[in-house]
């Protein structure tokens, strides 16, 4: 008993020494307490929601530039959690360019690895370099061009669904505009291409939702992130075992789809490796051209060293992180598409006539694969088409912002003057100091709206914009055409370019065939993990973007 007490306050002490150390001695020497910043009048009030809240994040970023400069001391989630919120390139260049000191938190990595396993998303240092090199052979643009034909294949099928709902319509109401929830539709479409392209495997979710394994990982993504609450899964970071003792209808709903993707996905990783070994003893190279085919093919070359190959659960995590990263980015991008172009209709209208002028609409399903790359080969050199995807990812990022952790003490250069805490400019200094743990904020939204760099119309969806850009947008950071969309430095977007492949395709496909415009409902954007369009006080019914559609006509002239 003596022990056990003896223990017990040993246990309180060293909590106490850990809080007095935290709140008094380590706050005092953090070196970002000399940088400008907000503040905070509460004990436990934060800048969290006014940065991350895409509502009123552009306002919030200008404003703040305004006063503090472009090196912003803000609040996390207590007075120990001091965070640096860059909006200077050559900051933010350095954090991403330098992933082994800058890495995910782990708070963000067990978020991630407690759904879709420890993937390219969720893993650091040489894992996540691992990952990478054999993931990669698999995103060549050969690899990549060869799977055009199938999301052709079911950007038609998505058209053909929603021409059979608007003639319906027609029929039966004399209506020619029909809603329909985008996001959903989209969502369904997407899923299909990847299913198809990560691994040869038809949900056939755009004909119905009935596919076990398409509803598994739809309910999971759905259920567990875009339903998300806040406070239990702050609870699953820090205290998981709460979940496991008392698990709630979300913690259950993510197991029940956790067994089916590791049972049925599993099955389909374990009968491609013995299709690929096979082939290996007969001489005849297995010839899928799915990603899961090709990241086993890589794992298993033998100029790769045993100690590069990563495992069969890794290579399940990388096939979840691909139908995660694959179908929501995807829909989400596809979707605020089209609600900008139904908010502009005269781009839609220009955009239309150049897609129809680029290649002669044809019946689509009709196509041989060689017929089908030269149509996509001219859509894919559409100029307008460009400029319109260029600006909607541009304006609307799928992934709002980013957060980093400085796994040591670092200067990070700044390309603006630091202001110091009493708000005065230091011409001379050209460095943020940060200490180790500290949290470092990449606005991705924040460098796309930056007025400063892409002029006064810069949260304006403006597509001819790209014909002559500013010369300070020309010198920021990113991967895809001056934006951090698909961010930058090694962790930059693997599949970028296959999105690029969906959009065009699916745009081609529909902008052809239907007019979008807007609906009675309110959009809002929520950011939700990724940001997430909701019907204005409709949050609790999940992502939904209604738009009214109609069968594009062409005038007769054009007939």
């Amino acid at each position: 008993m003596h022990t056990l007490l003896h223990n017990a306050l040993l246990a309180v002490a060293f909590l106490l020494v850990y809080v007095v150390y935290k709140l008094v001695i380590a706050l005092h020497f953090d070196p970002l307490r000399s940088i400008a910043g907000p503040k905070v009048r509460r004990w436990f009030g934060n800048n969290l929601h006014a940065v991350l809240d895409p509502s009123i994040s552009p306002k919030v970023h200008q404003v703040y530039i305004k006063q503090y400069g472009r090196s912003i001391r803000i609040r996390g989630l207590g007075p120990w959690d001091e965070r640096l919120l860059t909006l200077d390139p050559l900051s933010v260049s350095h954090v991403l360019k330098n992933s082994t000191i800058y890495e995910k938190p782990w708070q963000s990595r067990k978020l991630i690895t407690s759904l879709i396993g420890c993937g390219m998303l969720g893993a650091e240092g040489q894992v996540h370099k691992r990952h990478r090199r054999v993931a990669t052979p698999a995103f060549s643009i050969q690899n990549l061009r060869a799977l055009v034909p199938l999301v052709f294949q079911k950007g038609t099928q998505l058209k053909d669904r929603w021409m059979e709902m608007a003639i319906q319509a027609e029929e039966s109401s004399q209506n020619s505009e029909i809603k329909v929830d985008v996001c959903h539709w989209i969502n369904r479409a997407t899923f299909d291409v990847i299913g198809l392209a990560g691994f040869d495997y038809n949900f056939n979710a755009i004909q119905d939702e009935s596919n076990e394994l398409f509803r598994a990982y739809k309910d999971m993504f759905e259920v567990a992130i875009s339903q998300g609450r806040f406070i239990r899964t702050i609870i699953s970071i820090y205290a998981p075992f709460v979940n496991q003792i008392f698990p709630d209808e979300t913690v259950r709903q993510v197991n029940r789809c956790q067994e089916v993707i590791t049972r049925v996905a599993g099955h389909l990783v374990q009968e491609k490796k013995q299709k690929i070994e096979e082939g290996v003893k007969s001489g005849i190279e297995y010839a899928g051209k799915d990603l899961l085919s090709l990241l086993l093919k890589a794992n298993m070359a033998k100029d790769l060293p045993a100690d590069h190959r990563i495992s069969d659960e890794d290579m399940l995590n990388n096939i979840n992180t691909f139908m995660f990263a694959g179908s929501d980015t995807s829909s989400l991008t596809l979707t605020w598409t089209l609600l900008l172009l139904a908010q502009h209709p005269a781009v839609q209208d220009r955009l239309r006539v150049e897609l129809l002028n680029m290649a002669a609409l044809s019946n689509l399903s009709d196509l041989t694969e060689e017929e089908v790359q030269s149509v996509y080969a001219k859509i894919s050199d559409s100029p307008y088409l460009d400029n319109v995807i260029r600006e909607s990812i541009r304006v609307i990022p799928a992934l709002h912002s980013s957060i980093r952790v400085a796994t040591q003490d670092d200067e990070i250069p700044t390309m603006y003057p630091v202001h110091s805490h009493d708000g005065k400019v230091i011409e001379d200094r050209r460095t943020v100091s940060i200490s180790k743990g500290s949290f470092v904020h990449v606005a991705v939204e924040g460098f796309n709206l930056d007025q400063e760099f892409w002029g006064e119309d810069a949260w304006e969806f403006n597509p001819d914009r790209w014909d002559n850009l500013p010369e300070g947008a020309l010198g920021l950071p990113g991967l895809y055409n001056h934006t951090l969309t698909f961010s930058a430095g090694p962790r930059s977007c693997i599949g970028m370019r296959f999105s690029m492949i969906e959009m065009k395709t699916f745009l081609y496909i529909l902008l052809t065939q239907f007019v979008f415009k807007p609906s009675s409902e309110k959009i809002v954007k929520a950011n939700v993990v990724l940001t997430r369009p909701y019907i204005s006080g409709k949050f609790k019914d999940g992502s939904q973007c209604p738009l009214l559609i109609s069968r594009y006509i062409k005038p007769r002239k054009q007939q």
